[in-house]
């Protein structure tokens, strides 16, 4: 039975449950809240919810083959759409599995929603044996999660997935986990109106003014970089940002999370290239760094070694990223879209004349950089090419960790638009195509492209079932190496040596065409070309095996990160 079938059916039956249950309410509040898919496994633990979701009928439910996939599909839509991903999940077990995706979410803060079911709540904590228990689920999401809930009683369900969802989207955004006891789900209860008032003086929900001493400090610049995070995406201020270094003639970089911050072929954008030696320069001897959204994550800083100049504005939704990193002259705390509609509002008052001597400066780095980076590729250069030259300025370029999205994917890939470029912030190997099927599903009218590994991909290859099932015309790009490349590398770099890295893998041809993707094994960089091409046109699940043995070594090894190999090689403390 279909699941329009199974929805007609259920509400053919709708008028003999008159009842309102916490599920239902737990429904209502996802409706309110804009939510359209949700991802997840349907389990005895969850089974209220799923059927209030049925007769409700709005909401598309997509079956993942894992609950680690399904919270890594919900990520990825929520990544590709900015709405709230949505993943449920079964109690003990099924709650764990999806716990190291939700890490991932918190890494890179995104909105996510986990609804987990608990063992009845007579049994709460008793360690009795109650099928699925577990010691202390509520723990294990706490430790995953932005934060874990618990719903207490049945009558507060609109209440509490309510808050749970304002959770998820403030400052710092990141993944919720509510868990909710599977006697409490069925439980009548009354269905009452729940309305929030927000009485606010209207200074404090709109920029009145700036301190004088952020228009002095950037008006007087004359060699400003602006170093644009995550949180230019999530506050949708890339148009912002651009007209900020537009007219204060200002290098951009970008962070892994704010790439599409600005376009990737503007002369001002320099790019993910933080840690190369030419930006750390740029960076040491400019004289006012603005920092928007953004992490400063170690690996992109070659673990805080970039320098920065002392005048520094920092701009961030959260409290606490003031000063983490790098120590700020000057912190504006709130939104980035609105600071920075204020801040170009003022500054375009004042008489700023861009230096083109730095212009010029500025554009060379960029052009040198691509060009250094270029020549490690080897073959894999024309493959790079080929993508962005074949694939449509808004494809969403997913990435999983290996050595070819390290290198040139998060870089010489240009990303055009915010949301259209998707990575793992927290380093997990195997999350990126259960990533790319939940952009997919957010991104129906656009192409979604996954850089993957042999290695990392088998970790949740079942999901492959999960994009066929919903007819998803993604593009798997499978570079096999039979191994864990990048940890070859940085073992040969720190060891001289090898352990660990060698998988005996499946015809990955063979594979995905029993799944139902249409699949090529190439061997050069035109084979590439041709299928990306059949596959761009298809509009089908297809895999494009890329064969690197064949295809040939890069021009230079990938070692990971910019001092991996000697953060590994023994020494004394």
């Amino acid at each position: 039975m279909s699941q329009q079938e199974q929805l007609e059916h259920a509400q053919s039956k709708k008028s003999a449950q008159m009842e309102f249950t916490a599920a239902d309410a737990v429904v209502k509040e996802l409706v309110r809240a804009g939510v359209e898919v949700a991802f997840g496994i349907v389990s005895i633990h969850n089974m209220p919810i799923y059927d209030a979701i049925l007769r409700e009928g709005s909401i598309r439910l997509v079956c993942s083959r894992g609950e680690s996939g399904a919270a890594n599909m919900a990520d990825g839509y929520a990544r590709a759409t900015g709405k709230l991903g949505v993943v449920l999940t079964s109690t003990g077990t099924g709650a764990g599995n999806a716990a190291g995706s939700l890490i991932e979410s918190w890494a890179a803060g995104v909105p996510v929603l986990h609804l987990t079911g608990e063992v009845a709540s007579p049994y709460l904590g008793t360690g009795r044996g109650y099928i699925h228990e577990c010691k202390d689920q509520l723990s294990i999401m706490k430790g995953a999660c932005k934060k874990a809930m618990r719903l207490r009683r049945p009558e507060q369900a609109a209440a509490v997935i309510r808050q749970a969802i304002k959770e998820s989207f403030a400052a710092p955004s990141g993944p919720v986990s509510l868990e909710i006891p599977i006697d409490f789900q069925s439980a009548i209860i009354p269905d009452y109106s729940l309305e929030e008032i927000n009485i606010e003086a209207q200074e404090s929900s709109v920029f009145k003014y700036l301190p004088e001493e952020a228009l002095t400090k950037i008006s007087k610049a004359r060699r400003p970089v602006i170093w644009a995070g995550g949180g230019v995406i999530s506050s949708g201020a890339s148009r912002e940002v651009q007209e900020l270094a537009e007219m204060i003639g200002a290098a951009v970089i970008t962070s892994q999370s704010g790439k599409g911050s600005i376009p990737e072929d503007h002369p001002q954008c320099i790019g993910h290239f933080a840690s190369f030696e030419l930006t750390k320069e740029l960076v040491k001897k400019s004289d006012l760094l603005i920092s928007i959204g953004v992490r400063f994550r170690g690996n992109e800083t070659s673990n805080w070694k970039v320098e920065v100049p002392e005048e520094h504005i920092s701009i961030d939704a959260d409290w606490e990223a003031m000063n983490r990193n790098y120590a700020a002259t000057l912190g504006l705390v709130g939104d980035a879209k609105q600071i920075l509609r204020k801040l170009n509002e003022d500054l375009s008052k004042q008489p700023i004349v861009p230096s083109e001597v730095y212009l010029e400066e500025v554009l060379s780095v960029r052009k040198e950089l691509r060009l250094q980076l270029r020549a490690t590729l080897g073959p894999y250069e024309k493959i790079a090419d080929g993508m962005r030259n074949l694939l449509p300025r808004d494809t969403v370029l997913v990435r999983d960790v290996t050595v070819q999205a390290n290198v040139w994917g998060s870089r010489l890939f240009e990303i055009y638009e915010p949301r259209t470029s998707i990575h793992a912030s927290g380093g997990g190997i195997g999350q990126g195509l259960p990533t790319a099927i939940g952009a997919q599903m957010g991104s129906r009218g656009r192409q979604v492209v996954l850089l993957a590994g042999d290695g990392g991909f088998m970790v949740n290859v079942g999901e492959m079932a999960t994009a066929v099932q919903e007819n998803l015309p993604l593009i798997v790009i499978l570079f096999d190496d039979a191994g864990y490349g990048v940890l070859r590398n940085i073992q040969d770099a720190a060891y001289g040596r090898q352990v660990a890295v060698d998988l005996v893998s499946p015809d990955f041809v063979l594979l995905a065409q029993s799944m139902g993707f249409v699949s090529a094994r190439i061997g050069s960089p035109d084979e590439f070309i041709f299928e990306l091409e059949k596959a761009i046109d298809r509009q089908k699940p297809t895999m494009i095996v890329v064969d690197m043995e064949a295809v040939g070594p890069m021009a230079k090894p990938f070692a990971g990160p910019p001092g991996a190999a000697e953060a590994f090689k023994p020494k004394k403390l």
